[in-house]
């Protein structure tokens, strides 16, 4: 009904009693009077009509609006500068009498003016003030605020940016505040509440999120670090020299990064900035910083007992944990009518990120794990208790066991990395992860990859077995190619359980507790968790490691001369483990050796074996007598000997028949050791060689028939061949042996002679040097040690019986000209009676052997063919 009198009244002139107004222009206009104040007049009587009550009204709001409304001038970090005081006289108008009776008319609820619109709402102070707020700071004060934080310094620009909201903030409010809220009901602080939400929303989406954020992450990541201590690991400094308990102060530039936080985070919430997105970016950093902390302060540190992890919660509970009640103390709001705060801190919060700093050392331990197992034997053992609070979730577990692996496979499971090494860090890992997860359900993950490339090795029995038999206390200090650790491992042991340990229940151990609940299926925890075990286990039958132990047994038994102790105390050990049955040979060798002694004083005794038949001095000649059936396969290539040491074999093997009726020697010339003792013109040299290189010097002994006998003995590879009825190859390997002893020259091909003396001009013939017989020598040591095996390999077996079909081989190739590896093959399983017991492999390395002796060819296609003139 009131609009419709509005409406008629403004169409239709007003009745003659009613008093008009006499503008200059209508209010609604936005006109003064001449006297330039804004229309103003008494209150009217209630009897005033429709249209007085809209001119009243008009003149009124006119009057409010101009007073609050804001100058279009742009408000940059500049005016800020200058302070809230400065700008009062520019911002911020002067609050008179008639001013404050239009507002009152226009805002005040009991005023005549609201209580005639009551049922209106379309014209309402507090939102056309919020409408002029909003266009002020969108046409005035964003545009500085963005150019400021995109052209500044992350510290510098924030605080500039932070610096104009809390400006314009506080002129927006200064007339609400003032004037405007005092006149509504209950002080406005309802209306207040609603105005600053509103403007904090304006602002909080009127800024670029993305820009924002990082400069208040780089802000608190530069402030936050100085507060925490995070500068001083970076400076060298350590953290036990710089932890703050929880009564201790800041120090100086720490408590003032402290207070520029506090200030940014006070004024944060001030302006609106303070909410979700602010406490996330102040989370993210505090997380990073958390990490950065544990990274810098612990990473290296592996010393046993560690103290990592307590140092750790107290550094969170005292610093870290402080550091954040501090900066949300500014963010503090009532959340609900209760009271209660939405940025408390409760003792779970602060356990629960000490649980998050055990997390981020544990993925730090994780990944510094190899280089813990690498130096495990310098003293790592702390790593692997810091370790122990991690893996206790199946997601850390599987974390510690996936990424482990990964890195095992990176840099230990290569080709390039010896057998040796490989060996060496599983040890390693066998004892740290013993200490980290004493059921072996981590081990067992970790394990399977390693035994599994293991297993491919040619040499891994090889080494184990030497390992074993390696003497620690000789061989640790430098030893590289034996592992000792086996060894003092081995001291160690004072009780072993045999094959019943992996049983898989026993009935009588009441202590006995299911597997773990993360166990493979695949898993099987051995009673005994010792390394010796764990590296004998690692194949699936035993035959490969008692036929390789038993091989290198022979050769330590072969060469050694007196105490036996470490060899029987290993073959008990393997007993124990394999059974008396499977380790019969080995059992009777050893005893073959020690009876060896017996019947070699006996027999030395009978045959006085120390005089000849002329009653002078003979050499010391001793003999190991062997169960031919029970030892591996030896060399035994035979060669002539010098006569007073085959006389000495007569005799001793007459002897030997005498005492053993039954039984008649077989000598193995090639398995002996001699010492030989060289008398020259101006030296004298002894060495422990074999007896093929004791023949070969023996041989220069006497000058040639054709010779002048004042020079030295010269031969040829030729005649010492024949004279000794040697193989070529052992000549020459005697030869280059002595050659490298300085006590032979190689004066022309394939011609020695003997170095009397060690002039220049002898030992520098054809422009040698010192240096260069030092080399010669290495290199001749080298090839002894090669060729000095009493025990014959494999490969030399398997080589020995592939002769046997090189006959056949040859046929094929000349009978059908060149064929591929796979035919000869197949051709070699139908010609051979009884099959052909070798693989592709082994063939295609035998015929290898043959290409490098000039037999055989590899034509196109990679087929072989004969080489016609090879035998």
């Amino acid at each position: 009904m009131a609009a419709r009198k509005r409406i008629f009244a403004a169409v239709f002139p007003p009745l003659a009693y009613a008093t008009n107004p006499t503008p200059a222009a209508t209010p609604i206009l936005g006109a003064n009077d001449p006297a330039g104040g804004a229309w103003t007049f008494p209150i009217e009587p209630e009897t005033e009509d429709i249209a007085t009550q809209q001119i009243r009204w008009d003149r009124a709001w006119h009057t409010a609006t101009t007073f609050l409304s804001l100058p279009a001038e742009p408000l940059t970090a500049a005016h800020a500068s200058q302070g809230e005081e400065a700008l009062r006289g520019k911002w911020i108008k002067p609050y008179t009498a008639e001013v404050l009776n239009d507002v009152m008319y226009v805002a005040a609820p009991q005023s005549r003016g609201r209580q005639l619109r009551a049922t209106l709402h379309d014209e309402d102070l507090l939102e056309w003030y919020l409408e002029e707020v909003r266009r002020h700071y969108v046409g005035c004060v964003r545009s500085g605020v963005l150019e400021t934080l995109k052209t500044g310094s992350d510290s510098d620009s924030l605080l500039e940016a932070l610096k104009v909201l809390q400006v314009a903030q506080a002129i927006y409010l200064h007339p609400l505040t003032n004037h405007l809220l005092p006149l509504l009901q209950g002080g406005g602080r309802y209306e207040l509440a609603r105005f600053l939400d509103r403007l904090h929303s304006l602002v909080a989406n009127s800024l670029d999120h993305d820009v924002f954020a990082e400069h208040l992450s780089g802000f608190f990541k530069t402030e936050g670090s100085i507060v925490l201590g995070l500068h001083d690991y970076d400076e060298g400094k350590g953290e036990n020299g710089n932890t703050r308990d929880c009564g201790q102060k800041y120090p100086s530039s720490a408590e003032e990064a402290r207070q520029k936080v506090m200030l940014v985070m006070r004024s944060l919430h001030h302006v609106g900035l303070g909410g979700a997105r602010a406490q996330r970016v102040f989370a993210e950093v505090m997380s990073d910083m958390l990490s950065a902390h544990v990274k810098s302060a612990y990473a290296g540190q592996w010393i046993s007992p560690s103290t990592v992890i307590d140092r750790l919660r107290d550094w969170v509970e005292n610093q870290y944990a402080r550091f954040i009640v501090e900066v949300l103390a500014c963010l503090k709001e009532v959340s609900d009518s209760h009271g209660r705060q939405t940025t408390d801190v409760s003792l779970a919060d602060v356990e629960r990120w000490q649980e998050m700093g055990i997390i981020r050392l544990g993925a730090l331990r994780t990944s510094e794990l190899f280089n813990v197992i690498v130096d495990w034997e310098e003293g790592s053992k702390g790593a692997i208790e810091d370790l122990k609070h991690y893996v206790n979730t199946t997601t850390a577990r599987t974390h510690l066991t996936t990424f482990f692996s990964n890195v095992i496979s990176h840099r230990l499971l290569q080709p390039g990395a010896a057998t040796m090494e490989i060996l060496q860090v599983y040890i390693s890992i066998i004892r740290a992860f013993a200490v980290l997860d004493p059921k072996g359900v981590l081990l067992d993950r970790i394990a399977r990859p390693i035994r599994r490339y293991l297993r491919e090795r040619d040499d891994t029995v090889k080494i184990i077995v030497g390992g074993l038999l390696a003497n620690a206390d000789v061989d640790e200090a430098g030893a590289t190619d034996v592992l000792v650790e086996l060894a003092m491992e081995l001291n160690k042991i004072t009780e072993v359980q045999g094959d019943n340990d992996d049983d898989d229940l026993d009935w009588d151990d009441m202590s006995w507790v299911p597997d773990p609940i993360d166990a493979g299926p695949e898993y099987r925890k051995s009673k005994t968790s010792d390394v010796i075990g764990t590296l004998i286990s690692l194949f699936d039958t035993k035959d490969v490691f008692v036929k390789e132990f038993q091989n290198l047994m022979g050769e330590r038994l072969l060469k050694k001369e007196f105490e036996f102790e470490k060899e029987i105390r290993v073959l008990e050990l393997l007993k124990l483990r394999f059974g008396e049955g499977a380790l019969q040979a080995c059992e009777v060798m050893l005893r073959d050796v020690l009876d060896s002694r017996r019947v070699d004083t006996s027999i030395r005794n009978d045959q006085n074996l120390h005089m000849d038949s002329q009653s002078q001095r003979t050499p010391d000649f001793h003999t190991k007598i062997l169960s031919r059936l029970f030892w591996p396969a030896l060399h035994s290539e035979t060669f002539s000997i010098p006569t007073e040491m085959a006389a000495l074999q007569s005799r001793y093997a007459t002897g030997f028949e005498t005492l053993k009726q039954s039984r008649k020697l077989t000598w193995l010339p090639a398995l002996g050791q001699v010492t030989v003792k060289l008398d020259l013109e101006d030296r004298e040299i002894v060495e422990e060689v074999q007896t093929w290189q004791a023949s070969v010097i023996y041989a220069f002994q006497d000058p040639d028939d054709s010779a002048d006998p004042t020079s030295p003995a010269t031969r040829t590879v030729q005649k010492l061949v024949e004279h000794l009825s040697m193989g070529e190859s052992l000549v020459r390997n005697a030869l280059t042996f002595w050659v490298g002893k300085l006590v032979l020259a190689e004066t022309a091909s394939s011609t020695y002679t003997v170095l009397e003396t060690l002039s220049s001009s002898t030992l520098n013939p054809s422009g040698r040097t010192a240096q260069a017989a030092i080399v010669a020598a290495a290199a001749a040591d080298a090839t002894a040690a090669t060729t000095s095996s009493a025990v014959r390999s494999e490969e030399d077996l398997a080589m020995e019986k592939m002769g046997v079909f090189w006959q056949f081989i040859m046929g094929m190739l000349t009978n059908q000209g060149p064929m591929p590896l796979q035919r000869i093959v197949m051709m070699l399983k139908f010609a051979v009676p009884g099959g052909f017991p070798f693989g592709n492999e082994e063939l295609k390395e035998f015929l290898g052997r043959m290409v490098l002796e000039g037999k055989v060819e590899i034509v196109s296609g990679g087929n072989y063919k004969i080489v016609h003139g090879g035998s």
